[in-house]
């Protein structure tokens, strides 16, 4: 049993022949978290949002339609391409930017710089727990005083947790796609210091998928 996660490059070449081959793959209309994720960030005040694990942007083109100014990072340049030739149609390109970033590294953006983060199955990808919690560290820092951070993962209710490929750490890897399956303590341990507003459980796509959308804010 291979204990390590599968590498960066790795994960960046599935998601560039994914796009490549299946352009603007998950449609045009947001998902349910970014439109609940979008009421949530109005209610608050923001104007500014993060999108990390952007693809090819139809929650990042969202939030811009309705709105917000956004920042959308993903590791894919093929998807990042998507996404601003659809800001671009959409009429929406002044308020959105796009930047190609791996969640490993630290995120490249000033301290308190934006008012509010959102990330939708990102977290749950095949990253390590240490790495998890590091990049929860970096959104701590990159969001204002009383920032939000709206995120969703897959977690160990999951019909998928526990079987196909171990790879240690909640980590499974079903047809080339490993998963972090988040238990519960780990959505805690990363609001340690935030203040945890709701953590919601929803079902998405066929199997289904089993998910909690968490939202947490930075304390003022």
């Amino acid at each position: 049993m291979n204990d390590e996660p599968e590498p960066a490059d790795t994960k960046r070449e599935h998601w560039q022949h994914t796009y490549t081959a299946h352009p603007g793959m998950y449609g045009e209309r947001p998902s349910a978290p970014a439109v609940h994720a979008a009421d949530v960030f109005r209610s608050a005040g923001a104007t500014d949002v993060l999108e990390l694990g952007a693809g090819h942007g139809r929650d990042a083109l969202y939030f811009a339609r309705e709105g917000f100014t956004v920042q959308a990072t993903d590791f894919s340049p093929v998807g990042l391409e998507q996404l601003r030739d659809a800001a671009r149609k959409q009429g929406v390109d002044e308020r959105v930017s796009a930047a190609m970033h791996d969640v490993r590294e630290p995120l490249p953006l000033a301290d308190a710089s934006v008012d509010a983060v959102f990330a939708h199955m990102l977290l749950c990808m095949a990253l390590s727990t240490k790495e998890i919690q590091a990049l929860v560290g970096e959104v701590r820092r990159v969001l204002r005083p009383g920032g939000t951070f709206v995120y969703t993962v897959r977690h160990t209710g999951d019909t998928h947790y526990g079987t196909g490929t171990a790879h240690g750490d909640d980590i499974f890897e079903h047809g080339g796609f490993a998963v972090h399956f988040f238990p519960r303590h780990l959505v805690d341990a990363l609001a340690e210091g935030w203040n945890l507003a709701e953590v919601h459980a929803f079902e998405e796509g066929e199997l289904p998928r089993r998910l909690w959308r968490i939202t947490q804010t930075r304390p003022r």
